[in-house]
């Protein structure tokens, strides 16, 4: 078939699973355990359908605010889109466009490969050390462009902020992207570094903290000369991209601070006692800074363990990629199901011989 000569091809980004059959555990793709808040469900019970034969603001513009309000900011400093997925994948698009490479580690975010090979963008993968941490020398080099997360993903390890700002510093002819999509759930935010440094934007997702993973809001912050050039790529491929439900119930998310603030403390508390629970089973893992666990069993195969535990309808997150095929990541879920799970664990472990009298 001769067209197939002009398809721009990519492999795909794997998304975690998405079951549909009921009464399982889902602990794979970091979601949060807990519902909505309140603010949220009373704006959607008020929410006018009416209204929804007209287009949506194309500036998001009672979410942006309601953002830079909410971090100290003013609303040229605030980007808002579907998901932080859109978010970044817009900003591959504006932000690296040079014949050098990015750069990005060689275990993070496993959607950044696949962005640079869809948009034909050269890229490095430095590799982190053997402690999972990030190497500062990699990254001081030339460059088209720098991403990472931070905490990352999958390992939940957390860079210190000085690191962060020595490469943001280091690279002034090139913009700086820090992923915060676990950010909220333990350290210092780059955040604060915008005001200083004009490359350098900083992405959060309402997926994780906010519980509305369903809803895709995405948003990023940096100076407003930054942010014009992100909206000016938007336009340029489509005006509409936030739904007019998305928009109301995002400000009603932001603005229920306490419930953010309580479940946010549940799912860290929550993490804390699994992470002896899994210590107790003979797990080792890093850190933990994000919503979920990193972790690995010495004596019994991370697939194995995947594999048992997707047969008693309990969902983990499995990649079979050098340096992390024999860990596990896993979403930090209610206690219940959390207990749930260090249950079989037990069990598993027990049936092998390797837990247990």
């Amino acid at each position: 078939m001769p067209w197939h000569a002009n398809v721009r091809t990519v492999t795909p980004y794997v998304a975690g699973e998405q079951p549909q059959q009921k009464n399982i555990i889902k602990l794979n793709t970091n979601e949060s355990p807990y519902p909505p808040g309140p603010a949220v469900a009373a704006a959607l019970a008020t929410l006018d359908v009416a209204a929804l034969r007209r287009y949506p603001d194309p500036d998001c513009g009672v979410l942006a605010r309601a953002l830079a309000d909410y971090h100290g900011l003013s609303a040229e400093q605030v980007f808002v889109g579907v998901g932080s997925d859109d978010v970044l994948a817009l900003a591959f698009l504006t932000f690296f466009n040079s014949s050098k490479p990015i750069l990005f580690p060689d275990i993070s975010y496993s959607f950044y490969d696949v962005w640079a090979g869809l948009y034909r963008i050269p890229y490095r993968t430095p590799a982190l050390d053997g402690h999972f941490r990030i190497v500062k020398a990699d990254y001081l080099s030339a460059n088209g462009g720098i991403i990472f997360p931070n905490p990352n993903a999958p390992t939940g390890i957390l860079e210190d902020l000085d690191l962060v700002e020595d490469i943001v510093r280091a690279n002034n002819d090139s913009v700086v992207i820090i992923d915060e999509a676990y950010i909220d759930f333990g350290g210092d935010s780059a955040l604060p570094l915008i005001k200083k440094y004009d490359n350098l934007l900083v992405v959060r997702t309402f997926s994780k903290s906010r519980s509305l993973a369903g809803l895709r809001i995405g948003y990023a912050m940096g100076q407003a000369g930054l942010i014009k050039h992100l909206k000016d790529a938007k336009f340029a491929t489509n005006s509409y991209t936030m739904n007019a439900p998305a928009l109301t119930l995002g400000v009603a998310a932001v603005e229920d601070e306490a419930y953010f603030k309580e479940t946010r403390a549940k799912i860290i508390h929550t993490r804390e006692w699994f992470a002896q629970e899994l210590i107790r089973l003979g797990f080792s893992f890093p850190a933990p800074m994000g919503n979920f666990i990193f972790a690995m069993h010495e004596k019994t195969a991370a697939a194995h363990i995947f594999a048992a535990l997707r047969e008693r309808a309990i969902y983990v997150r499995y990649w079979q990629r050098p340096r992390i095929d024999n860990y596990l990541r896993i979403s930090i879920g209610t206690d219940d199901g959390m207990r749930i799970l260090a249950d079989n664990l037990a069990d598993i472990l027990e049936s092998k011989g390797y837990f247990g009298a």
